[in-house]
């Protein structure tokens, strides 16, 4: 499953350059992740509820051409690796039909305690298959 996220750009979120800062890239990412989980039915709340997480284990970024205030960004989230207990989904922002930026994202399954475990078969897990 693909997903599609639409944000655009705060003035505050660029810096002294006129773009936006690199380190803001990770919350438009993880805003796109959260609703990428919510339409598979894995709200955050209802794992918490179920005394589970989905934690970020390791994000790499590729930043490539710079964006500016009021520009309209598209994100796209799509699994390409998933286990019992881990996977891999790849993010790439978008603006005005250009690739500004490709991370990929390893995640993990947790318990309560933060330690690493599978998700209930209470959760359909389908959507982080590839």
């Amino acid at each position: 499953m693909k997903h599609s996220c639409s944000l655009a750009v705060r003035s505050y979120e660029c810096d002294s350059y006129g773009h936006v800062n690199n380190a803001v890239y990770l919350h438009y990412l993880e805003c796109a992740r959260h609703e990428y989980m919510k339409v598979l039915g894995l709200g955050l709340e209802a794992l918490r509820e179920a005394g589970y997480g989905v934690w970020v284990a390791e994000i790499s970024i590729r930043y490539l051409i710079p964006v500016h205030t009021d520009d309209v960004l598209e994100i796209l989230t799509e699994p390409v690796k998933a286990g019992r207990i881990s996977g891999i989904l790849r993010q790439t922002i978008r603006c005005g039909g250009r690739t500004v930026a490709e991370a990929e994202v390893k995640w993990a399954s947790v318990d309560a305690g933060g330690k690493p475990a599978p998700l209930p078969p209470a959760f359909d897990l389908s959507g982080l298959a590839p």
